[in-house]
């Protein structure tokens, strides 16, 4: 049993960040165009918590099923600060937002700057920032820029509570992904994902009740709750902490440059959105940033030691 645990963990190990990484930035994305479909049926604190309680409830049940171990001690209280800041701060100032008439260009303008502000709150922690990274962090959020352009439309009166969520949002995801790469990558995905998802069904709990439980319970409604919780949260979360325990934050945040363009191709997929020639250049200029902020360090680092995997880990936990 032991030899076939190896090889399929080697099996797995074989698997190119590069795919993972696309697969990830290609099932996250599916998450916007599904909110603002499900947004038009259910209040937004509601449809987070029954989004967060079925996926929690998914994931313990995988956790039981491979016999996994749960966090306790310390590393149940870093699950439940993950969870405040990963899904509800995210989420629940994301989802409030658009809710208050944020505009969709600002939200993701704003969002895109998550890179660099995640890079920044890794500074103290010691993930470096190279020279070829800033480099693609300007053209990361450059195509942010261009991808979103049109949609910057003026203040749509949503209010200050509004662009503060948008803010939340903002440090939920970035102090969020710094957390989880410190302190989380040690803990079971299966069972990690479903405290962290128990956490924030319960924080967002008493505002989805504020709501009255608004939604429709139509098909569209629960279609779209079942592909937020299955593709988004099931497999969008388990790539995203998958690729944080391969890589450095750096690297895996500077995905998110490619959500904004991405997410206006499938707009215009799905909602029929118009695709012009400055979204369709924010796409290659989003995924130039994305490429040269990627890039591995000098060979002669990697030169110095057998594994690019083993040595990660003790540095994480030496500090």
């Amino acid at each position: 049993m032991r030899a076939t645990a190896r090889e399929t963990g080697a099996r797995r190990a074989r698997i190119p960040n590069a795919v993972l990484g696309t697969a990830f930035v290609v099932l996250w994305c599916t998450g916007y165009p599904a909110a603002k479909i499900g947004l038009a049926h259910c209040a937004p604190f509601t449809l987070l918590d029954i989004r967060f309680a079925c996926a929690g409830l998914l994931y313990a049940a995988l956790a039981l099923i491979a016999r996994v171990a749960w966090p306790r001690g310390p590393q149940a209280l870093h699950a439940v600060a993950i969870g405040t800041l990963q899904l509800a701060l995210q989420f629940g100032g994301a989802y409030l937002a658009a809710a208050r008439g944020v505009n969709v260009g600002i939200l993701a303008l704003v969002i895109g700057t998550m890179p660099i502000v995640t890079a920044l709150m890794g500074l103290p922690f010691g993930e470096p920032i190279r020279p070829l990274q800033w480099l693609g962090f300007a053209f990361g959020f450059g195509g942010v820029v261009l991808a979103v352009g049109e949609r910057l439309a003026p203040d749509s009166g949503a209010g200050w509570v509004a662009y503060l969520a948008v803010l939340c949002a903002l440090l939920g995801i970035c102090a969020g992904t710094v957390y989880q790469k410190r302190v989380g990558s040690q803990v079971d995905l299966r069972s990690g994902l479903s405290l962290q998802h128990a956490v924030a069904t319960v924080l967002l709990l008493p505002l989805a009740a504020h709501e009255g439980w608004r939604c429709d319970a139509s098909a569209t409604l629960l279609t779209t709750l079942a592909w937020l919780i299955v593709v988004n949260s099931m497999g969008g979360f388990g790539l995203f902490y998958l690729l944080l325990r391969r890589g450095a934050v750096n690297q895996v945040a500077a995905l998110f440059f490619l959500m904004p363009p991405v997410t206006a191709l499938m707009d215009y997929v799905v909602l029929g959105d118009r695709l012009g020639a400055l979204k369709l250049a924010g796409i290659a200029i989003a995924a130039l940033g994305v490429y040269l902020a990627t890039r591995p360090a000098a060979p002669a680092h990697s030169l110095s030691v057998p594994s690019a995997a083993a040595p990660r880990l003790p540095r994480a936990r030496g500090e």
